[in-house]
């Protein structure tokens, strides 16, 4: 598997600086170190401030290889890192672990990094342009986009936003199931409402049973394509009396067209939340591109293949199921828990072995790939891992980041029903009800494996217990400071340019410094985030930021030296009008990988 390197960094993180240089502190202290311990030292932040601005594990690490114990590599480590100019204080702490305290300047000047970096502030080098496809949403064409659909969608956009923040090369791609039996069933459920649209009366029990499986989709939502397709075609697509057709006339056509509405429809709703691919990739275009059957020679010719018959299933047995001669994969020789099958005993492919034709596909430009999908596909992984691995002799990796359901309350009651969809809540009921900025962060609340529950009235109130609300209001907060600012000092004084040229050093108290660490902890928040395929620490991040600055602002009412404006004293004012620009900005450059737009003012 290609795994994205781990050692760049930008320049303006200073947890990445700092374990630079604990790592040559720590070469010093232990000579001829194997570098693949080195490369595994970390800097983190300390869980409490008391015991300093930075903590790290290298003497524990160091210990086993070197042959000594952590606390005596610890003390060596503490007398090297006290050398270094930004360093004020250096502690042995637990079994070996080293707290560091930095000289206030170092965090001073975190402000500035933010302001001279601005919307790019925690961009990352880490990817160096490891290219990874991220397939997501991929919502079958049957119907309109639904709530289940939404966190797959918001989850992977924000992936993709953060994986580019990381600096790889990325890939949006969404993949049309555009055929099989469920496309077949649709076309004949627009036929249908195709035929009402011409004026034909026929119900949905009579016309069921001249479909292969009855009329499955009954949704108004396929009246308007119904109509479309009728004002184009007017009665040609009937018999003669109204009536339906024989399907030699009338099915390519609905299906075609009907998938063109269909998929329209959808990249609308996919618009309406902010979401964009670059690629649409159409299963019917791959199945006809012979990339299937090319995918099962690739895996014959490497010897993959064989006859056999799978182990009826576990638990209750299918009434159905008899004992078959296949074609199967040898999965698990390469880590999956059963070999699969590729062709039925009749000869034609599983669904499977479609997938794999696809994923060869993105394979071949692609270092990973990322599939997002529902909780209920969590038996595809180890067999789809184990294809990409086998094809790609272990070059490219594949990933899955598994969304569980959300479930919707209104009034503390679940919510159920669309009038447009007939069985449940579709996306742009949920745009329509609470916006899409609110959607985009909610969502984003809660790791993607995590059930949650949207609560409608929660997402529009304007309190603290609002996570959205609570992030916009600190945005807010800080434009109508800097706002306020222009007032009193004027434009120029305010702007970028003049508040990096301010002197900081008055920014000492221990509230502003600990927004000063949370604001140097966000490139390495990113960075981590990348490395864990997880958006929703970058939410967290907005909240924890969000937090530090209500709480400065909640201070500075008690004491007025923590005030932001100081009409008599121009320079106090300007170091701390430096820092509310520096939270804006990092809010700014957080919210823009979650994909929500800071508001300027709260309404």
């Amino acid at each position: 598997m290609a795994a994205a390197p781990q050692t760049a960094h930008t320049t303006d993180c200073l947890f990445a600086q700092m374990r630079d240089q604990v790592r040559e502190a720590l070469r010093a202290v232990v000579p001829g170190l194997p570098d693949e311990v080195a490369d595994r030292v970390d800097v983190t932040p300390t869980r409490d401030p008391a015991h300093g601005d930075m903590a790290t594990n290298a003497a524990m690490l160091a210990a086993k290889p070197a042959r000594r114990k952590p606390a005596d590599i610890a003390a060596g480590l503490t007398e090297k890192l006290l050398e270094l100019p930004g360093v004020e204080k250096a502690e042995v702490a637990g079994p070996g672990f080293v707290n560091l305290t930095l000289k206030p300047e170092i965090l001073q000047n975190v402000a500035r990094s933010v302001l001279s970096a601005g919307e790019g502030f925690g961009r990352s080098s880490m990817g160096q342009g490891t290219r990874i496809n991220i397939e997501y949403v991929s919502a079958n064409p049957t119907g309109p986009m639904h709530v289940g659909h939404c966190r797959g969608a918001v989850v992977g956009d924000a992936l993709a936003n953060l994986l580019e923040a990381a600096g790889f090369g990325v890939t949006r791609e969404y993949y049309i199931n555009d055929a099989g039996t469920q496309v077949v069933a649709l076309t004949w459920a627009t036929y249908w409402r195709y035929l009402q649209a011409i004026g034909t009366d026929i119900d949905a029990e009579t016309f069921g049973k001249l479909t292969p499986n009855g009329l499955q989709y009954q949704g108004d939502y396929l009246v308007p394509v119904a109509e479309a397709i009728a004002q184009l075609h007017g009665r040609a697509l009937a018999d003669e009396n109204g009536g339906p057709a024989d399907p030699s006339v009338w099915f390519d056509i609905i299906r075609a067209e009907t998938l063109v509405k269909m998929m329209a429809a959808i990249r609308e709703d996919l618009e309406g939340l902010g979401i964009q691919h670059e690629i649409f990739a159409s299963e019917a275009a791959t199945l006809a591109s012979g990339r299937v059957d090319a995918a099962i020679a690739s895996l014959d010719a490497k010897g993959l293949l064989y006859e056999g018959v799978l182990e009826p299933p576990k638990g209750k047995m299918p009434e159905d199921w008899e004992a078959r001669p296949q074609t199967l994969f040898r999965s698990t020789e390469f880590g999956d828990d059963q070999d699969r099958a590729l062709r039925k005993s009749d000869g034609t492919n599983t669904y499977f072995a479609n997938d794999i034709g696809y994923h060869a596909q993105k394979a071949e430009k692609s270092d990973v790939l990322i599939d997002v999908l529902g909780a209920d596909h969590g038996g595809y992984v180890s067999r789809m891992k184990a294809a990409i691995s086998a094809l790609t002799d272990g070059k490219t990796g594949f990933e899955v980041v598994m969304c569980q359901i959300v479930r919707v309350v209104k009034n503390g009651e679940p919510v159920r029903m669309s009038k447009r969809a007939g069985t449940f809540v579709t996306l742009r009921d949920l745009l329509d009800e609470v916006g899409r900025d609110a959607v985009r962060f909610t969502m984003l609340t809660r790791k993607a494996d995590a059930q949650m529950e949207f609560d409608l009235d929660a997402v529009v109130a304007q309190t603290r217990d609002n996570p959205v609300f609570y992030v916009q209001y600190a945005h807010a907060r800080c434009r109508s400071v800097l706002r306020s600012a222009e007032t009193m000092f004027g434009a120029d004084a305010v702007t970028t340019e003049s508040l990096l040229k301010t002197d900081l050093s008055g920014l000492t108290s221990d509230v502003e410094l600990a927004v000063l660490r949370r604001l140097a902890s966000f490139p390495r928040s990113v960075e981590a985030a990348a490395s864990a395929r997880e958006p929703h620490r970058i939410a967290t991040y907005c909240i924890d930021l969000a937090s530090d600055f209500h709480s400065l602002w909640n201070r500075g009412r008690e004491d007025t030296t923590l005030r932001f404006l100081h009409e008599n004293n121009r320079e106090t004012s300007l170091s701390k009008l430096a820092l509310v620009s520096a939270i804006a900005g990092a809010l700014r450059s957080a919210l823009s990988i979650l994909g929500v737009v800071p508001v300027e003012e709260m309404r």
